[in-house]
């Protein structure tokens, strides 16, 4: 009778073979191993126990596995049981090779990305620690589809005092990313009547891309450097914008401006989504606050902690006029991507301190990156301007007319991670276009930064 060769312990689904049951185990076995099913260095279950699962003799499985071994295709060592070898894989006859990903730059300098090694996975395992050993246990449960209520107490506290913005914990939404709120809002627009929604015209393409997929138009506004120009034309139901710092051209959008788009939400009664996503970082200004406390009923807040902290956490935030808090609600209850643990980790980093402290400390850092970057540009690309630096993890190049793809095939000659500013443009524009690169120097670790800039000065003309 065959025996069930499945349930070895660690769910190979071995095909039993004929000869035997030692025969049938050991030729089982050996082909799992030969062909990767089994990787290097898994560790077997030992012969009493394998022998008890499959119904057979302890000693035809200890039989098997001394075979094996003799072989080449186990180890058994006293005290660390009976282990795969370590040895090459051989893949099956005729199985196609395993296409590869794209190649990862020598140096990243594409914007979007904070340093990922500062991190501060010390503060944030205390904080989840505190948070795990004071959570009510309904707090593992399904919960609020708002989210925690920790949490959005928490950030409505935080976002007052920092960013101004006027937000009531029972208005706020917790999302699984920035993309997931812009997406929950796309839908809940085009539900509305909503057709049409006017952006910059240099953004996010993926931003674009989720606003198009939910069967919204999107028509660009005129740009210069008072920021996007607030004429929204006729038939826009909302408008997306990037009031503190623009992404990526970096400057912030000028008081007269800020108050006529929002005149616009008033007297149309369409909305403006505020993309606040870098916010915190400013060094050579005063801070500029949010534009949802110039009329929280007309303006959607936007934020996330995939900036400051990494977007790892997959954890962001909407502040709802009332009248869309439900029907978000509704629509997110469908989506839920946060888990409670780090929602409410997140709570105690903020009302501990230990968020302004973290963002108080790679405020600096980054400040010392944007100095490096400015002075090796000044000294050796003189023709090359460095615009868009007051705030922000990325700065913009501004290139001689003509340089950019140049520059970009310089780039990838040397291993450089760029993006050119033509990449965010949007396909309709009609904002004269700029020959410029996007550096994201947020993204390099500390002990890469000096060789990414030394590489990406090589490139400029």
């Amino acid at each position: 009778m065959a025996k069930p060769w499945a349930t070895l312990g660690v769910d190979l689904h071995l095909e039993p073979a004929g000869g035997g049951l030692r025969r049938g185990l050991t030729d089982a076995l050996r082909e799992a191993v030969r062909t990767g099913r089994l990787a290097p260095g898994t560790r077997l279950p030992s012969s009493r126990a394998l022998a008890a699962d499959l119904g057979i003799a302890r000693n035809t499985v200890a039989d098997s596995y001394a075979d094996l071994v003799a072989e080449g295709w186990l180890t058994a060592r006293q005290g660390s049981g009976t282990r795969v070898a370590d040895r090459a894989v051989v893949p099956p006859t005729g199985t196609a090779p395993r296409p590869r990903g794209p190649a990862r730059p020598a140096h990243d300098l594409r914007p979007g990305t904070p340093d990922l090694a500062s991190f501060p996975r010390a503060e944030w395992l205390k904080a989840a620690r505190r948070a795990l050993a004071a959570a009510p246990n309904d707090a593992l449960g399904y919960g609020d589809p708002r989210g925690r209520p920790e949490l959005r107490t928490a950030l409505a506290g935080y976002l007052a005092r920092v960013r101004g913005v006027r937000a009531d914990p029972e208005r706020l939404l917790v999302c699984g990313g920035f993309a997931h709120g812009l997406s929950l809002l796309a839908t809940v627009l085009r539900a509305r009547g909503v057709h049409t929604v006017a952006v910059e015209s240099y953004g996010l393409g993926a931003h674009r891309d989720l606003l198009t997929g939910a069967g919204l138009r999107t028509v660009p506004l005129p740009l210069d450097a008072l920021g996007t120009d607030p004429d929204v034309p006729r038939g826009a139901g909302a408008v997306l914008l990037t009031p503190a710092h623009q992404f990526p051209l970096g400057m912030p959008l000028h008081p007269d401006r800020r108050a006529a788009v929002v005149d616009w939400a008033r007297r149309t009664g369409g909305l403006v989504l505020e993309d606040d996503y870098d916010g915190e970082f400013r060094y050579d200004r005063q801070p500029v606050g949010a534009l949802q406390g110039l009329d929280p009923d007309r303006v959607v807040h936007l934020g996330t902690a995939s900036k400051s902290l990494t977007p790892g956490l997959r954890l962001a935030w909407t502040v709802l006029p009332p009248g869309l808090t439900d029907a978000l609600t509704a629509a997110r209850g469908a989506q839920d991507t946060c888990g409670a643990l780090d929602q409410l980790t997140l709570a105690e980093f903020l009302t501990s301190g230990a968020y302004d402290r973290h963002v108080r400390a790679a405020r600096l850092r980054y400040r010392r990156r944007r100095d490096a970057l400015v002075a090796e540009v000044a000294a050796r690309a003189p023709r090359v301007r460095v615009t868009g630096i007051a705030a922000g993890l990325h700065a913009v190049l501004r290139l001689p007319p003509g340089t950019e793809q140049p520059v970009l095939r310089a780039a990838a000659w040397q291993g450089l991670g760029l993006h050119g500013l033509a990449s965010f443009r949007h396909p309709d524009a009609t904002t004269d276009p700029v020959d410029a690169v996007v550096v994201g120097y947020g993204t390099p670790p500390d002990h890469a930064w000096a060789g990414a800039l030394e590489a990406l000065c090589r490139t400029l003309p």
